[in-house]
């Protein structure tokens, strides 16, 4: 005969150890999984702004220059005299893979705003490309009176600086207009811009030309906006006249002219229009470059390599990498 010893349960004791212990595990792996969907959404921020500066090459290579920051749809960017065109992310669909898009927008009679012609190429149109996975930022929240929903996109082209110091570093901006936004025409995309690579005489691995506005922007109540350049009215939404810098006084949308450090917050009430500051929602044409990255903001150089920008960036530093031909060494800071 033998005896079959029964088990012992185990106490209270012994479960809330192993309950705590499973706590502990748990509490260790969230962040891990969270830092590697973290990298992994930056990895793919990174490769969205690389495309989007091989398609800037490419439209060089077709075109002989680079596309507008924005333009009204008057020639060579359109064929009409209607203000509101359309914006450089719209001109480079043919090389994002998106030429049946761009085939079927016409470019005339505001064709970014109220042209009811391309209701349907930009109402709903989600193009990821033109998205950080990183972003909290509502894709879908953009009005335009050609289409509603419109996208919300991550990017902004680079207009240049303020450099609203004169003299600041030795160099003092003149292609400057002032309507409560500061715009320049100091950079590689701006209103109507014609720039050729060869015009980027500080060096195309010296220039930035895209970066991110792809996180909330807190105003001086604290309060979290969802506030950057494709705001209110969409990615598409281009230019008010043919005119450029100094001459251009309206809204630049789809663009940004660096005025404040990057991820710097606190201007702006929650007003529409009324950029004092150069921030506001829908003319907020100084908003500063931010992410929802820890750190810092990925930017596309010139050169059509893009890295990972500090937040501690001087200002200075991020001025002169903003404008195409200061003339000036970059600061040990520059990325």
């Amino acid at each position: 005969m033998f005896s079959r010893q029964k088990r012992a349960a185990f106490t209270l004791i012994e479960l809330l150890v192993v309950i705590a212990i499973i706590a502990i595990l748990i509490a260790l792996l969230v962040p891990a999984v969270q830092k590697v969907r973290e990298a992994a959404a930056r990895t793919q921020c990174v490769n969205n702004l690389k495309q989007i500066a091989l398609a800037l090459h490419g439209y060089h290579d077709t075109y002989k220059r680079l596309p507008p920051g924005s333009a009204a749809d008057e020639p060579p960017f359109g064929t009409s005299q209607r203000s509101w065109g359309s914006s450089w992310m719209v001109y480079i669909l043919p090389f994002v893979e998106q030429a049946p898009l761009y085939k079927s927008i016409t470019f005339n009679g505001g064709s970014g705003w109220d042209n009811g012609a391309n209701a349907t190429a930009f109402q709903n149109t989600v193009l990821n490309i033109y998205l950080c996975p990183s972003s909290p930022l509502t894709p879908l929240s953009c009005n335009s009176a050609v289409a509603n929903p419109t996208m919300r996109a991550s990017y902004c082209g680079i207009m240049g600086a303020t450099w609203q110091l004169a003299g600041i570093g030795g160099f003092n901006e003149t292609r400057l207009s002032n309507n409560g936004n500061q715009n320049s025409g100091g950079g590689v995309l701006f209103p109507n811009s014609k720039i050729k690579l060869g015009a980027i005489t500080d060096g195309t691995s010296n220039t930035i030309v895209v970066s991110e506005q792809s996180n909330f922007y807190k105003d001086n109540n604290g309060t979290p906006q969802q506030w950057n350049a494709s705001g209110p009215h969409g990615w598409q939404m281009g230019a008010a006249d043919a005119n450029t810098p100094p001459a251009y006084q309206d809204r630049p949308f789809n663009l940004t002219t660096i005025r404040y450090a990057v991820n710097t917050g606190g201007f702006g009430n929650g007003g529409c229009c009324n950029p004092a500051n150069g921030i506001s929602d829908n003319m907020g044409g100084n908003i500063p470059l931010n992410s929802a990255h820890t750190g810092g903001v990925n930017v596309a150089r010139a050169d059509g390599t893009v890295v990972f920008m500090s937040d501690s960036i001087t200002l200075l530093t991020l001025m002169e990498l903003a404008t195409r031909d200061d003339g000036l060494s970059l600061g040990s800071d520059a990325p």
